[in-house]
């Protein structure tokens, strides 16, 4: 009760500005600042996968995420070696779309499915190559994924051993849960009925474990076959369908904290019990039937790892792959089980109080996965303020405000209370301070303008292309003093023609860019020099708009992504000016 009380009095603690705070939604503009959270990086907001591979014919599978698309005039589709014979590529009539400085074009959302003529039975690398864009404004540079086609023309799985052996892992883990771990040596009680060691024992529990997993691969396969169609990873991108999985996933928080028991209902776990009771444990045929009951019993317990498992392998197509995933973990599941049954039982870990601790622990980490999953839809300093509060709360359930006598054990659970407490105060002021980062909360001090007279206006752009200029200009203007405004550009993006010239053409902008030298990094070929210098400032793409101080250090919170208007720009500008 104390521990409660202690967390109460911090949230009713917050200040009294948190109602501004709650106002800051996002912006319709956008262009928010530094909001590089609001865009995926390329490969996951385009994903593409080998549907099917045949002697006549390649199918590829792109998924655009919700809110992004891919252009129809930008699909390459190379063989290497080069005089491997490939048909053109079949391509669905697109959506009509119109831009004032493009013209028409034709663009995708959602799935698109590509097929390839094939007339060479050869094994050989498909290098693909594609350009989309997001509705907020990015432009994403072209992408090439290689694909390995198999001379055999089977279909290729994007699945393996590593990825066998995470689910199986993953699938063990779950059997050190509060309520899968506790039925372990009832399960053996009802299916070995005290044949524990030797063949019976190990062809009795394989019985059981195998129909079990075959369940979870039947789900996993139709998962796979039908999951892409239903589009559930573009889906996710949508508030309709995070904000009620972000619910979904602190309900089973608030199951694992003991807050209410979560089961199938009634009508159905007694039937089922039912079904169990009726089954003969010593039998092959009765160990199979328990099996399959134990499948839809542990369900419950274990559905937010499974859906998120479902989730996975939705995106990747793949039937086969998605049952031989789900086998995987049903064996996982399993494996304890079949230690019993050969003797081990002495290995596993009894039931006790650490399995509460486990249970918390999983709490804990689904909250984290809500506020995740929240966070594309919030801003990011209601994101940090979730992220304090969470913090807060396991800082004081550990301990970090008792002050009374502990063995070192909990003394050192409260030392990372305390840590976690000082952690959440750090995320609360930065969060009404604007920041978004909780990697650093606070965020950098505010650097003081000099008094010095500024430099002279730069009359005019001056446009560069290799990483090598950018480095020049950049040491320049920081032994001069000067600040400098960095504009990334591509003949191919529409959002920069727009911000060329409707945004820093506006009078009132170009009046408070007085000083700045302006630099626009033209970044139309793509190249590797160029994507590389991407990566190192941690953009997907034009446009951004990007601020430098005197100092020569880049203003991280005054960076723009995605289109802006000349307005909102403006009031950037005004803002950079006061930190440079």
């Amino acid at each position: 009760m104390r521990r409660l009380l202690c967390l109460l009095f911090l949230v009713l603690a917050l200040p009294a500005s948190a109602a501004g705070l709650l106002d800051s939604r996002p912006s319709s503009t956008l262009g928010s600042i530094n909001n590089s959270a609001d865009f995926l990086p390329v490969r996951e907001a385009f994903q593409l996968s080998l549907v099917e591979s045949t002697p006549q014919s390649i199918k590829l599978r792109f998924v655009a995420t919700e809110g992004y698309y891919l252009y129809r005039h930008r699909f390459q589709f190379r063989a290497d070696p080069a005089d491997v014979g490939l048909g053109a590529a079949q391509l669905p009539k697109g959506e009509q779309k119109h831009d004032e400085y493009f013209g028409d074009v034709e663009v995708y959302h959602g799935i698109l499915d590509v097929e390839l003529p094939r007339t060479d039975s050869r094994a050989f690398t498909l290098a693909v190559t594609y350009q989309g864009c997001a509705d907020k404004g990015l432009c994403y540079p072209p992408e090439t994924e290689r694909l390995s086609i198999d001379g055999s023309g089977a279909t290729t799985t994007a699945w393996g051993w590593r990825e066998l052996a995470l689910f199986f892992l993953a699938g063990l883990g779950l059997t050190f849960t509060p309520c899968v771990l506790p039925m372990l040596p009832i399960l053996s009680g009802v299916v070995l009925r005290g044949q524990i060691g030797g063949l019976r024992g190990f062809n009795l529990s394989l019985a059981y474990v195998l129909p079990m997993a075959i369940c979870f691969a039947l789900l996993g396969a139709l998962m796979g076959m039908f999951g892409a169609q239903l589009n559930l990873q573009a889906r996710l991108q949508s508030a309709w369908v995070l904000v009620p999985f972000a619910l979904f996933f602190a309900v089973f928080a608030l199951a694992m904290f003991g807050v209410f028991e979560l089961k199938l209902p009634y009508a159905i776990s007694s039937r089922l019990d039912r079904i169990a009771g009726r089954t003969e444990g010593g039998s092959l045929w009765g160990a199979a039937v328990l099996g399959v009951v134990s499948s839809l019993l542990v369900s419950p317990c274990v559905s937010a790892p499974l859906a998120g498992a479902l989730l996975y392998i939705s995106a990747s197509g793949d039937a086969l792959g998605g049952g031989l995933k789900l086998f995987m973990l049903g064996l996982g599941m399993g494996a304890p089980l079949l230690l019993v049954a050969t003797g081990g039982a002495a290995w596993l870990p009894k039931s006790g109080p650490w399995l509460i601790y486990v249970k918390n622990a999983i709490g804990v980490l689904l909250l984290g996965l809500a506020i995740g999953l929240l966070s594309r839809v919030l801003p990011g300093q209601i994101t940090l303020l979730l992220i304090g509060l969470l913090a807060g709360g396991v800082g004081l359930f550990m301990g970090a405000l008792e002050f009374v006598y502990k063995p070192p054990r909990k003394r050192l659970g409260q030392l990372l209370g305390m840590f976690l407490l000082f952690y959440a105060l750090a995320c609360w002021y930065g969060a009404f301070s604007g920041q978004s980062d909780p990697f650093n909360p606070i965020g950098q001090p505010r650097i003081v303008a000099s008094n010095e007279q500024q430099p002279q206006i730069t009359s005019s752009w001056q446009t560069i292309t290799t990483p090598a200029e950018l480095d020049r200009v950049l040491a320049e203007a920081k032994s001069s003093g000067t600040p400098l405004l960095l504009d990334w550009y591509a003949d191919w993006c529409i959002s920069c023609k727009v911000i060329e010239h409707e945004v820093l053409n506006d009078a009132n902008v170009v009046e408070r860019l007085k000083g700045y030298r302006l630099i626009r990094f033209d970044i139309t070929a793509s190249n590797t020099e160029q994507r590389a210098l991407l990566d190192r400032y941690k953009l997907f793409g034009p446009p951004a708009l990007m601020f430098f101080g005197r100092d020569g250090v880049e203003r991280a919170d005054v960076r723009v992504i995605g289109e802006i208007n000349a307005t909102d720009f403006a009031e950037r500008v005004a803002k950079a000016n006061d930190r440079i």
